[in-house]
């Protein structure tokens, strides 16, 4: 008999701050991975070798932690209410980069899951990952009914929209199975007819190399020309295929954990501060903040690429 079941879980990760609890057996995953060998095979990776790498870690989670049984697939909502000025002087940031770092904030949230659990039952072993790690975060998240994949690739939850971010728990425990969100986008092509740079090339499959969010934060290299007049001011990601999709629209909510609003004004940045930002200013401003990913070269391109 489980001293940790499904109810202790969910009760546990919610007084946490977990919005979100799935569960699901710790199968391969088959079929995600035929679909992505097929993603990688047509480069809609761009520069993010990364992908290529560690396939059958991501197909058998064993590989990883040998005693795997389940996984407790987490999200955590992050939106807030804040609405863009669109001043052209300004470009836009990505709404999940408008607080603290999600990794640092969840990371926090997950240990403290973890030592919850483990004072429960020091059986219970686990390993965990925020999308930092060889697995496939959104195919976990599916398969523990945490929502479905939408056809801009993000997972729509009925309740909440898409604004989530993801954890996954890698666990020897058993649960009970939670039943997988049937595919509630319908005829809907909402998303894909928003893509500015038409990056949405099938239905559930980005092309990397045209998303603007891969183009200002993962791209090493500079911004094709061909783009030119279609960035519609994003300087640091890009919300769009979420800003219209219905289920954002009818069902988001403010999120509960404040440390994803808006800090140091980093919702929308003055351009011209960018170009003239120094090494030592972009590492105090965007210290604990997802932006200082691109670090100063890749923010100062990006704001260059719009003021042109």
């Amino acid at each position: 008999m489980n001293k940790i079941t499904n109810d202790i879980v969910i009760q546990k990760a919610k007084s946490i701050g977990f919005d979100l609890v799935g569960f699901a057996k710790a199968d391969k995953l088959s079929d995600e991975i035929n679909r992505l060998d097929e993603w990688l095979k047509q480069g809609y990776q761009g520069g993010m070798k990364y992908m290529e790498r560690n396939i059958e870690k991501r197909k058998d989670v064993s590989l990883i932690f040998h005693d795997v049984k389940s996984v407790i697939s987490l999200a955590v909502n992050y939106h807030s209410n804040y609405k863009y000025t669109n001043n052209k002087n300004f470009g836009k940031v990505s709404s999940y980069a408008w607080g603290k770092d999600y990794h640092l904030i969840i990371w926090e949230m997950l240990e403290n899951l973890e030592s919850e659990l483990m004072e429960i039952d020091n059986e219970f072993k686990c390993k965990s990952y925020i999308d930092t790690g060889p697995v496939m975060d959104k195919a976990w998240a599916v398969k523990s009914g945490i929502g479905w994949m939408g056809k801009n690739s993000n997972i729509i939850n009925r309740e909440i929209g898409s604004w989530i971010f993801i954890a996954n728990i890698f666990t020897n425990y058993v649960f009970d199975y939670s039943l997988q969100i049937p595919d509630f986008c319908g005829s809907c092509t909402d998303c894909i007819d928003a893509c500015p740079t038409d990056a949405i090339v099938l239905d559930y499959v980005i092309d990397s190399n045209k998303c603007i969010s891969f183009l200002t934060i993962e791209n090493k290299g500079e911004i094709s020309q061909s783009f030119s007049d279609k960035f519609d001011g994003w300087l640091f990601g890009c919300d769009i295929c979420q800003d219209v999709c219905p289920w954002n629209i009818k069902f988001s909510q403010p999120a509960k954990i404040k440390e994803f609003n808006p800090i140091n004004n980093n919702a929308e940045i003055n351009l011209k501060d960018v170009t003239e930002m120094k090494n030592d200013e972009f590492k105090s401003r965007f210290a604990k903040s997802p932006i200082s990913r691109t670090k100063l070269n890749g923010l100062k391109r990006n704001a260059e690429f719009l003021i042109k």
